[in-house]
């Protein structure tokens, strides 16, 4: 194995073990140490995305685990390592003195590492076990704070429900072997035999908006803002939402050797991201409007992966990992400065702690998809290619992006207003606060800010030039002078509009209000049509064990005892007894034969008289 690929992927598995298991013994220098062991992964994961390396190793019968640093995976593992970085960096202030962070940063590294061997695998059974790392790290970081039952509760949530979609990943693989594609290599799926071939694309179609919060598992995303706020940062941005869009993005020639895959994924992003944005424009929890606003900017993902726009749906995922991580990071330092992330009450927050201020600022506006700033261009790489496959299609795709602009702007609008006459009397309204921003917060949000503003330099026509060249897509469509025109204006129409109307109510029927604030029952809805009928037949099938196989089963054992019993009493009455009394009619019989014995010659005698007499009575009598 190459020594860059072997570095980029064992240092953060080992370093995250070790660090896991070391426990509060190290408390000072576990940060540094993560943070050190982030900056090397990252300079290993730029080499590897220069060298190109690859790796394989035999892993059952005709089947291979392999490695590989392709022009995708390049741009993917360099993202992934420096939000890593720049995540633990920030992390380096959010803790409290008795918290572990040993197991923090030792889950976080490990989590990174998982998803570096998903975005390098090129064999179904290397990422699908990167996969399961990937899901058990995320629940014990979503839990971290497990002494609260419903930070518990909301990791046992995330993790089932990704988890249930998962296993379209097993049936991919047993379909792609029935298939013909014994090596399980992910470039030789399109290759299987119908019709597995379109059961082993529903598979990793179903995991893969599993594991991106797309409709209808979109409300797992909800639940994981439970976990800290450097866990949202990482978990929403590079890695595990982005991780099933890029394997659609990977997998695009495998969804167009269906007819039916390309459209279903393309139209599942498109209403996920126009949906999830109405849920994000009707939160008043900062952490759950950022939530709602990961699942729609990742539908724009998923739609370009059905839609073919590979280059495009890698600058939007770039993009939106910059984006995205610094605006949690900068709500997560308010939560622990405020002790709150409620929209009302962080109303003059960017004026009081003006530093993450003006990064939130800069990053919401650019999630908001305003020029020139980067998800705006990168929005119309991804409409480009969503128009190419129906104009309805790109008609959603840009009622998405002016949503995506209301619920930015809304955010900026409460942040940004004039502190009120008591502020703090909103505050604390999840932990108590510390009225203070870390030192160590700057660095990484002014980074992250600086990378959302200009990564849209990836959509000029000389750079989308390269990278199309890079992922392998030359011949994809760029937007049009006239198409980037109307995303703009109408980027700044919905801006303006949320700006003025985010002061009052907006006129909405009470009940859509209520569905868009509950992430439209979806949880409700999975509970009522997944998970109870599940449990209710747990507990038929238990009540049936215990009834029917366990009764049986008892039956038989009582059975087998009254049949003991019985044989117990047949052996002492009927046996026993007939072996008593043939005993006591013997000892009777030896009474009888010893009374003739009296030792007297005459008594003897007159005894064989009797005995000849009657023996010739018999046989007088006989003849």
């Amino acid at each position: 194995m190459s020594a860059v690929l072997w570095l980029l992927i064992a240092l953060p598995l080992g370093a995250g073990a070790v660090l896991a298991l070391t426990g509060r013994r190290r408390d000072r220098l576990v940060p540094a140490l993560g943070a050190a062991v982030a900056a090397v992964v990252l300079g290993a994961a730029i080499a590897a995305a220069v060298t190109r390396p690859a790796a394989s190793a035999p892993l059952f019968a005709g089947m291979e685990a392999g490695l590989a640093v392709d022009g995708l995976s390049a741009v993917m593992v360099v993202t992934v390592a420096a939000v890593t970085l720049a995540v633990l960096v920030f992390a380096t202030g959010e803790f409290a003195a008795d918290e572990n962070r040993g197991r923090f940063y030792g889950l976080m590294l490990l989590f990174a590492g998982a998803m570096l061997v998903t975005v390098t695998a090129t064999t179904l059974p290397l990422l699908l076990m990167a996969w399961e790392v990937m899901g058990a790290a995320s629940w014990a970081l979503i839990g971290y704070r497990w002494r609260r039952p419903e930070r518990a509760e909301a990791a046992d949530v995330a993790f089932l429900t990704t988890r249930a979609a998962d296993l379209g990943l097993y049936l991919a693989a047993g379909a792609a072997v029935a298939g013909g594609v014994g090596s399980l290599r992910l470039d030789a799926l399109p290759n299987a035999a119908s019709p597995w071939l379109h059961v082993a694309t529903a598979g990793i179609v179903v995991a893969a908006l599993g594991k991106s919060a797309q409709l209808p598992f979109s409300f797992w995303l909800s639940r994981a803002m439970q976990g800290p706020s450097p866990v949202s940062a990482l978990l929403h941005s590079a890695t595990m939402v982005a991780a099933g869009a890029y394997l659609l993005l990977r997998l695009v020639p495998l969804l167009d050797a269906t007819r039916w895959a390309g459209p279903a994924v393309a139209w599942a992003g498109a209403v996920t991201a126009l949906a999830l944005g109405l849920v994000a424009v009707a939160q008043t929890d900062l952490k759950q409007l950022l939530a709602a606003s990961t699942s729609a900017q990742i539908g724009f993902m998923v739609l370009a992966a059905g839609s073919g726009g590979v280059a495009g749906g890698t600058t939007q995922l770039v993009a939106h990992a910059a984006t995205k991580s610094g605006l949690f990071l900068a709500a997560g330092a308010w939560l622990t400065a405020l002790g709150t992330r409620q929209l009302p009450a962080l109303r003059g927050a960017a004026r009081r702690y003006r530093p993450v201020g003006a990064a939130f600022t800069v990053g919401a506006l650019t999630l908001a998809g305003l020029p020139p700033l980067s998800l705006w261009a990168a929005k119309d790489e991804v409409l480009a290619a969503a128009r190419t496959e129906g104009t309805a299609l790109y008609a959603v795709g840009l009622a998405a992006a002016a949503v995506a602009a209301v619920y930015s702007v809304k955010a900026v609008r409460y942040v940004t207003r004039p502190l009120p006459e008591t502020p703090q009397a909103g505050y604390d309204t999840e932990q108590r606060g510390t009225r203070r921003v870390a030192r160590t917060a700057s660095a990484p949000l002014f980074a992250l800010t600086l990378a959302a503003a200009v990564l849209g330099v990836l959509a000029l026509p000389g750079p989308a030039s390269w990278l199309k060249r890079l992922v392998g897509a030359r011949g994809e469509p760029s937007p049009a002078p006239w198409e980037l025109g109307l995303s703009a204006g109408v980027a700044f129409a919905a801006a303006g509009l949320a700006w003025r109307c985010a002061s009052g109510p907006v006129p909405v029927p009470r009940a859509a209000a209520r569905a868009a604030h509950g992430w439209l029952y979806l949880e409700q809805t999975a509970r009522t049509v997944v998970a109870r009928p599940v449990l209710g037949l747990a507990r038929t099938l238990a009540a049936f064990d215990d009834r029917v196989v366990d009764g049986a089963v008892r039956r038989t054992a009582r059975g087998g005892l009254a049949t003991a019993r019985l044989a117990r009493r047949l052996d002492d009455g009927v046996v026993d007894g007939a072996v008593r009394a043939v005993a006591a009619s013997l000892r009777r019989l030896g009474r009888w034969a010893r009374r003739p014995q009296t030792g007297l010659l005459h008594q003897y005698y007159a005894q064989a008289a009797v005995g000849f007499l009657v023996l010739v009575l018999i046989v007088l009598l006989v003849r």
